[in-house]
């Protein structure tokens, strides 16, 4: 997933530059939350090894009296480095519940549902290709006014509009949510992502274990748990489990097994090998910065290859995918690919890097969002 400062619950907003979202994850996302606020951090088989613990830093504060700790570095895995292809460009069109209607000058016009919203994009150097009177004529604008908070950062030229409105995705029903951190509750460029997964659920036809980290408001759970995976969801923040189980109940699936825990999500994921608890999918959607619920710190670039070793080590023998998105990050995709590769060296299988792209309804034009490596095996 994964929030914002606006209190202990959520993350600042992003730089311009960067795309979407707040963060959450074993901290939060510090840029912005993914979908969200800020988050625990947190996914083969009984090879399991403590590592060194690089993740959290100590209450008492830096030593000037201790000399510097030497680096521990540890050794490359051995085996044969997985099949690739990249790149892989993964691309959610224009279509009933979600479309990008035009973008360009640093801001998008979407349609989510009934509803046509307008929100910074940073990626969207370009110039628009529709005339003013379309981007006027819509329902909400988000102003990131500094004074509000919540639905006050949002602007309804129309008439007021409630915090939530009914959503779908592929007959999946949620809720949008307007946000303090300019998101809606829903990455739809995560399509490509979630029906990937289905797939690999349906195709396996045996009973599937999925965790999902840092994540959100739980539209992947929601679809994992609808095509019969028992879902373990994590995220560090209250506030997104709680839209989570809501937008469980609005789908209808309080029935399927889906465990909604709010915790940091490495501390999850070390315990989770402790225990011996395995798991065929995991999805993992860490910010680029973050806190965890008890103050841990997450840093995407010095934290993530330690979460990938880990997210291998609990694979079950019979693993079926591990998926990773970045948002808000300086590098290619090419870095994260290298990674996974690396981590799931010995295991067969494939890496698809690449990136999740938005195509726009008006000129056709591609809005890239985020970045992503996944491990399929064979």
């Amino acid at each position: 997933m994964w929030q914002k400062r606006r209190n202990a619950e959520e993350t600042p907003l992003k730089p311009p530059r960067d795309k979407r979202r707040p963060f959450q994850g074993g901290a939060s996302k510090g840029s912005a939350p993914k979908g969200g606020l800020p988050q625990g951090g947190g996914q083969r088989g009984g090879d399991f090894k403590p590592r060194p613990q690089i993740y959290r830093q100590s209450q008492e504060g830096p030593r000037t009296d201790a000399a510097p700790r030497p680096e521990i570095h540890q050794p490359r895995r051995e085996g044969a480095l997985p099949g690739e292809k990249l790149p892989l460009i993964l691309e959610v069109a224009p279509n009933a519940d979600y479309a990008l209607i035009d973008s360009g000058d640093g801001q998008k016009l979407e349609s989510y549902g009934g509803y046509r919203i307008v929100r910074p994009e940073g990626q969207a150097i370009w110039r628009r290709a529709l005339p003013e009177r379309d981007w006027l004529n819509v329902d909400a604008v988000f102003t990131g006014d500094t004074d509000e908070e919540g639905v006050g950062r949002w602007r309804f030229p129309k008439s007021p509009l409630g915090e939530t409105w009914p959503m779908s995705h592929d007959g999946l029903s949620y809720l949008g949510r307007f946000t303090s951190f300019r998101h809606v509750g829903v990455f739809p460029e995560q399509a490509p992502h979630w029906s990937h997964m289905e797939q690999l659920i349906h195709d396996a036809k045996r009973p599937v274990k999925v965790l999902n980290l840092f994540g959100y408001t739980g539209l992947a759970s929601l679809v994992a748990a609808r095509a019969g995976a028992e879902v373990t969801h994590v995220d560090a923040s209250k506030k997104a489990i709680g839209w989570a189980r809501e937008n469980q109940e609005v789908a209808r699936l309080t029935g399927k097994p889906i465990r909604w825990i709010c915790d940091d999500a490495m501390k999850f994921v070390e315990r989770e090998a402790r225990r011996d608890s395995r798991y065929d999918i995991i999805l993992l959607d860490p910010p680029a910065y973050g806190r965890g619920p008890k103050g841990e710190v997450w840093q995407l670039f010095d934290h993530l290859p330690a979460m990938v070793e880990l997210c291998r080590d609990i694979l079950t023998p019979r693993p079926l995918a591990v998926v990773l998105t970045a948002y808000s990050i300086r590098s290619s995709f090419f870095a994260i690919h290298a990674l996974m590769r690396d981590t799931f060296a010995g295991m067969g299988g494939r890496v698809e890097s690449g990136e999740l792209v938005i195509r726009e309804q008006s000129a056709a034009r591609a809005l890239s969002t985020s970045l992503f490596s996944r491990w399929v095996a064979s």
